[in-house]
This record gives structure tokens, C-alpha cells and sequence, in this order.
């Protein structure tokens, strides 16, 4: 490709990701619930982390939490880390040439071998610090696995998630090299596709690797479900109960699939502690993402980001600095697979505050709907505690934890809404 070309494609880009980022806010900003309750009279109710639990809760929430979240940010920053040192320096080349050598060293082999090897050696440099949450997780209660279950879980969380990576890079670095010019927009609409088809498969294909369902025996309970999915305008095919004991005592329920395959979920653990009316009410929770189309929203949101995300690396993989940093040729060479995976590391990294932003107030609004739903906020309150208390939620984390890492407003955030919607009822 001509110089005059690679420039006039990465302009394109840029453009593109310009217009399609413009896009994504303008979804964002118009499809978020932002206020999803008018002001009761008197104003707002005041959070109270105090309100949520007592003082030997807290305390030990709090604990929890100490232990637990420096190993989360210690996790994070090393592999950035080693994205980077894979990213920014000729390791990720050498890397992915030396892995594919034993095979004749083509292109395809640097990307699959490249990226598992590279994502393999992220995990292994973190996996002391899974292993010490995990500690945590047993010294505190909520974790129920056996070393080898949790083995089992790390490894096919890393299965799933590396394989999938590199087909997805096999597949851009493959159109690179037969699209040169226009590579990105091919990849960029492929990987908007891709969203939108895995939110489908999600609950057909990645759940059943973690937890075994079984569909919950007649009684009052399944059939009040039932018919709780039906007065909220969202029928479901089933009422499953997830083995969730076999790794954990948190508890929780959510609504999954589309359509003929929808169906609600219930951990053991959640039905085996807790009243049929709470069952109901943090049900009724989750339909109401159903009934928002929030999934649909979010896959929206998900593809346009993509495609962004995949235009501006387009633009990014036009740097011929940058790729000689990496020590690769262009887009279309194998040996590109450090970079293109720490720039996919940072994207990720970046988008993440946004989409908590966006996930906390479509959590409120499901919030509403449960409490329109079954005009029990006795019940809402007292499963948002039990919630809160079974997964050691803190009451009261730092506002920058929340902001960035926060994908539900806290507990005594939901009950403070709760004593709103009383308010406002009542008006």
C-alpha cells in the first residue's frame, strides 16, 4: 500500500471512530435512565451506611473488603504490565515467533500460539494473587470450592477467554492482510456482529460450563415466579436453580436468555436461606432488565463501542513508531499480537468506568420495577441487606472504588430509594 494510501485509510479511521464514538454517547446519554424517581416530598432520603447493617457487619464487610481489594489492584496493575512489556517492547514479536517456529512460524500460528502464550504468562503472573483472594474468599465464608474446582474454574475461564481472543485477533490480523486499506471496517462491523450474537449464546454456551440447572420443582414458589414473569409483560420458559453451592455461599438470581429461551435463574444457596417473598422481589428485579430491554440496550452499546474501539485501532496500527516499537511490519503481520492485545487490555480498562456509570442507574431503575412490580419494599429492603450481607458488600466503599469499579449502587443506596419510593407512593 502507498503511502499517500495508509494515510488517507487512517484518516478514515480516525473519522470513523470519531463519528461512531459520537454515536455511543449519544446512546449512552439518551438511552440511561438518569432519574428514575421523581424527588419525594421533603427531598431525598438520606444513605445511611449504618442503615444496612449493624456494626459487626460492617465491620467485618469492611475487613473483607481491606483484604481483598489492594490483591485486586495489585492484579490489575501487573497485567497491564505485562501487556505493556508484551505490547511495547519486540517480547510480544519474539514471543510469538518463537512459539509458532516448532509449526513453520506463519502468521496464523504467531497470532493463536502468540496470543495464548502471551495471555497465559499475564495469568500465571497473577494467579498467586487469584490464589490469595481465594484464600480470602474461604477465611471469610464465601467461597466453597476445593483447589482443584477452583483450578478447574481458572483454567476454563482462561480457556474460554484466551481462545476466543485469539480466533477474534486471528480473524483482524487475517483481514489486514487481505484488506490492507479497509481492514478495520470489516473487522470493526465483524466485531460488532460478534457482540450481538454473544449476548445471545451467552446462556446457551458459556453458563453451563460453570454451573449445572435443574428446573425448580412445582410448588407456590415456581408458579408465583411464573406468573410474576407474566404480569411483567416478559414470560418465561422455565424456573432453573444453578448448583451455586458447589462454589459459593453469595446469593443471587437473574433472568437470562431470549425469547423462547428465557428463563429465571435462582442459586440453591438463595433459595435454601431466604423467604419465598424475597425470592419474588429480587426477582422481580431481574425482570425488570427484561422488560426495560436492557440487555438489548447494553448490546447496542456494546457494538457501537466496538466498532469505535476497532476504528481507533485502525488509526493506531497506521503508527508506523508505534509498530516499530512492537517490532512488527503492520497489521497484517503476525508478530503484531503483543500490541494488538495491550491496546485491547487498555480499551477495556478505559471503558470500564463508563459502563459501571450506565449499569448503576439501569440497576435503579430494575430496582423500580421490582418495587412496582410487587409493592413489597418490606421485602425489597430486607434481600437487598441479605444480599449485601451474604456477599460482604461494603456499605461505604471509597467514591473512587465506586466510581470506577462500581456496577450497583450500594446497599444503603438501594434502601434510601426504597424509602423514596414509599415517599412518592404515598404522596
Amino acid at each position: 500500500m502507498s503511502r499517500g494510501g495508509a494515510a488517507g485509510s487512517r484518516r478514515a479511521a480516525l473519522l470513523v471512530a470519531a463519528v461512531l464514538g459520537a454515536a455511543l454517547v449519544a446512546v449512552i446519554a439518551l438511552a440511561t435512565p438518569w432519574d428514575v424517581l421523581p424527588v419525594p416530598p421533603g427531598g431525598r432520603t438520606p444513605v445511611d451506611p449504618g442503615a444496612a447493617f449493624g456494626p459487626e457487619q460492617v465491620a467485618r464487610a469492611e475487613a473483607f473488603t481491606a483484604a481483598l481489594r489492594p490483591a485486586s489492584l495489585t492484579s490489575l496493575v501487573l497485567s497491564l504490565l505485562v501487556s505493556a512489556v508484551f505490547g511495547l517492547t519486540r517480547a510480544g514479536a519474539a514471543a510469538a515467533r518463537a512459539v509458532a517456529r516448532p509449526l513453520g512460524g506463519g502468521w496464523g500460528w504467531q497470532v493463536l500460539l502468540g496470543s495464548l502464550a502471551i495471555l497465559l504468562v499475564g495469568r500465571l503472573v497473577t494467579l498467586p494473587l487469584s490464589a490469595y483472594g481465594e484464600v480470602v474468599r474461604r477465611r471469610y465464608g464465601l467461597s466453597t470450592r476445593g483447589w482443584d474446582l477452583w483450578a478447574r474454574d481458572v483454567a476454563t475461564s482462561y480457556g474460554i477467554s484466551a481462545g476466543l481472543t485469539a480466533l477474534g485477533l486471528l480473524a483482524l490480523v487475517a483481514l489486514a492482510r487481505r484488506a490492507p486499506r479497509t481492514w478495520w471496517a470489516w473487522a470493526g462491523t465483524a466485531a460488532a456482529a460478534l457482540v450481538v450474537i454473544g449476548s445471545f449464546l451467552y446462556p446457551l454456551v458459556i453458563e453451563p460450563a460453570f454451573n449445572r440447572f435443574e428446573s425448580m420443582p412445582a410448588g407456590p414458589l415456581r408458579t408465583e415466579l411464573i406468573a410474576l414473569a407474566e404480569r411483567s409483560g416478559t414470560p418465561v420458559d422455565d424456573v432453573l436453580v444453578a448448583d451455586a453451592s458447589r462454589r459459593t455461599t453469595t446469593l443471587n438470581a437473574y433472568v437470562s436468555g431470549f425469547g423462547s429461551t428465557r428463563r429465571i435463574v435462582v442459586y440453591d444457596t438463595l433459595l435454601d436461606q431466604r423467604p419465598d417473598e424475597e425470592i419474588v422481589s429480587i426477582t422481580a428485579h431481574e425482570l425488570g432488565h427484561v422488560a426495560n430491554d436492557d440487555v438489548l440496550t447494553g448490546t447496542l452499546i456494546g457494538a457501537l463501542g466496538a466498532g469505535a474501539g476497532v476504528a481507533l485501532l485502525g488509526w493506531l496500527l497506521g503508527s508506523t513508531p508505534l509498530l516499530r516499537r512492537a517490532g512488527a511490519a503492520g497489521p497484517g503481520d503476525g508478530a503484531v499480537v503483543g500490541l494488538l492485545l495491550l491496546l485491547l487490555s487498555l480499551g477495556t480498562l478505559l471503558s470500564t468506568p463508563v459502563q459501571n456509570l450506565v449499569s448503576r442507574h439501569i440497576e435503579a431503575r430494575a430496582d423500580l420495577h421490582a418495587l412496582d412490580l410487587t409493592e413489597d419494599p418490606d421485602s425489597f429492603v430486607a434481600v437487598q441487606q441479605a444480599l449485601g450481607g451474604a456477599n460482604l458488600s461494603d456499605p461505604d466503599p471509597p467514591a473512587i472504588w465506586q466510581w470506577a469499579f462500581g456496577s450497583h449502587p450500594t446497599v444503603p443506596q438501594r434502601i434510601a430509594f426504597a424509602a423514596d419510593w414509599v415517599a412518592v407512593r404515598d404522596r
